[in-house]
């Protein structure tokens, strides 16, 4: 690829680097961040981490995050941040765009560049790169695994081979969906095939691959996957486990009754999206430009400095994905990124094209000005999705996602401890049916841990803590249990936690309350006795 080139795909990382890296502490944290991060939490401080094939997904984010944590010197979950944790995933989101530079040829050096800006522009991949969840790194293996890949059928050098099977193999150690791609991987590959209208280019196709190449590239692939999945060998189990969890994967993905989308779920979230006053939001240039690449793969017309079965193959491993992932009930805004990705490639050979195609200059500069002014809509929008509706439901890409009123709560409860002569060892009960207290455990790590109660529903035998948050569903029985079950004697005024309205969001239409006991209430606005405060310095 001409050196020019390169260094534009250099300028595309930097830009890549400048969206991602900024206030990666400001978004408060997703309920999902929050369980991934109590997960890497036992890693991190006991060493341990045992595969559960019913939840958290694959072990590559938990072991690859202890690299920041250890280089940051941290070894307790409490002196980990929100930078520690997200800058895994801003790492492999910003190796999309370095990546490029391996398929250059391929693509064509005009339509890698194009293919390089728009991955490091485009508001969904930016988002998610900021995501302390599996997504981003499954699709920089998946990349990978396609990179790697086609090096080695331009060169039939085991070293590609061997690379592109540890990218399998880490696909599947990021997480379960990767049989998608690898499905995907293997239709287009056989649509590929069938195009050329040679008789015999399949058998001919795997002649041509050396089977001491292809069993390297399966063992890198076993070896890669197993290494995670085992913990490095000290839980063998989680080997079996990888695969018996695709059962527990299939029921979701079928039968869940969360987060069921329409079809056209993410195409209209891609296309057009707005929701009451906010901004406008679309992605149209990317879907419309991978159209045009499409087109231009079937008909090989405008691509004449690409690779046509690189350029095949992307295509239909795009329309498969799109089909698949779109039909599947189940769905999620970030598990849009393995298809959406695929259309970016796709869009710089589309851009491309178009460009050739039209017979002369004007209307040549006229689409030129369309895509670059497109472009500067991507990058507004990728700015203010991250660091104005960062948090904001008028956001198509923030989904489930904690409001900063979380911190309302953090800053409450801090406030409190510090009153109450225990501190962080202030008990406090948390009571949330379903366990819906999520990111709350992240927030409070702070505290002891066994001095927070963590339930589902009001407990009548045990004493109440002096500090309890909870859902307006258990409002009722928290209450008979503070006024009326609790003798005379023994019973004690609590008061509001929070300001009128006396609750705080937790997400979109889910609450929070909160009661702290009258006597903690006093203290904390009285302030500390002067007196006790002597005692407890001559103690030191």
């Amino acid at each position: 690829m001409a050196k020019k080139c390169c260094v534009l795909i250099l300028a595309a990382t930097i830009v890549a680097l400048a969206l991602r890296l900024p206030r990666l502490q400001q978004r408060p944290m997703h309920g999902d961040e929050a369980v991934h991060a109590d997960k890497f939490g036992e890693l991190l401080e006991d060493g341990v981490y045992t595969y559960d094939p019913y939840e958290y997904h694959g072990p590559t984010l938990n072991y690859l995050t202890l690299i920041p944590a250890r280089l940051s010197s941290a070894e307790k979950l409490t002196e980990v941040s929100e930078f520690t944790l997200r800058i895994v995933p801003v790492f492999f989101g910003v190796s999309l765009v370095l990546l490029v530079l391996l398929i250059g040829r391929g693509l064509g050096s005009s339509a890698a560049v194009i293919a390089a800006v728009l991955t490091a522009i485009s508001p969904a991949m930016v988002f998610y790169s900021r995501y302390y969840i599996q997504e981003m790194l499954l699709g920089s293996f998946t990349f990978g695994a396609i990179v790697f890949g086609y090096r080695y059928t331009q060169s039939r050098k085991i070293v590609w081979a061997v690379l592109a099977g540890m990218c399998m193999g880490l696909m599947h150690a990021t997480k379960e969906t990767c049989i998608i791609a690898y499905g995907s991987m293997f239709l287009a590959v056989l649509a590929m095939l069938l195009m050329q209208r040679q008789k015999g280019s399949i058998v001919n196709a795997v002649k041509w691959i050396r089977p001491s190449h292809f069993l390297a590239f399966l063992a890198a692939g076993a070896v890669a996957s197993a290494l995670f999945y085992s913990s490095f060998f000290s839980n063998p189990r989680g080997i079996l486990d990888s695969v018996l969890t695709y059962t527990t994967y299939f029921d979701r993905a079928g039968n869940n009754t969360l987060h069921i989308h329409p079809w056209y779920y993410y195409l209209k979230m891609l296309l057009y999206s707005r929701f009451f006053d906010g901004p406008r939001w679309s992605e149209a240039l990317i879907v419309l430009l991978a159209l045009v690449g499409f087109v231009a793969a079937m008909t090989k017309k405008g691509i004449s400095s690409t690779n046509i079965h690189l350029v095949r193959f992307l295509g239909f491993y795009t329309l498969i994905l799109t089909v698949v992932y779109s039909l599947i009930p189940y769905k999620t805004p970030w598990c849009m990124l393995s298809f959406l990705h695929g259309m970016i490639l796709l869009a710089g050979v589309g851009a491309v094209a178009l460009v050739r195609l039209l017979p002369n200059v004007v209307p040549r500069l006229i689409i030129l000005l369309l895509i670059f002014m497109s472009s500067v809509f991507l990058t507004w929008q990728a700015y203010q999705s991250n660091y104005k509706y960062y948090a904001d439901s008028r956001n198509p890409y923030v989904y489930a996602h904690p409001t900063p009123e979380i911190f309302t709560v953090v800053r409450q409860v801090e406030e409190m401890a510090r009153a109450h002569p225990d501190g962080y060892k202030m008990h406090i009960q948390v009571i949330c049916p379903g366990k819906d207290y999520w990111p709350l455990p992240w927030y409070l790590r702070r505290f002891e841990y066994d001095t927070i109660d963590w339930w589902e529903s009001v407990d009548n035998n045990l004493v109440s803590a002096p500090l309890i948050i909870c859902s307006p569903e258990v409002e009722a029985a928290l209450t008979n249990k503070l006024y009326a079950l609790t003798p005379f004697e023994q019973r004690q005024m609590y008061m509001f936690l929070f300001d009128e309205p006396y609750y705080v969001w937790l997400r979109p239409k889910v609450k929070l309350l909160g009661f702290v006991r009258k006597d903690l209430w006093d203290r904390y606005y009285r302030g500390p006795d002067p007196d006790e405060l002597i005692r407890e310095s001559s103690k030191k």
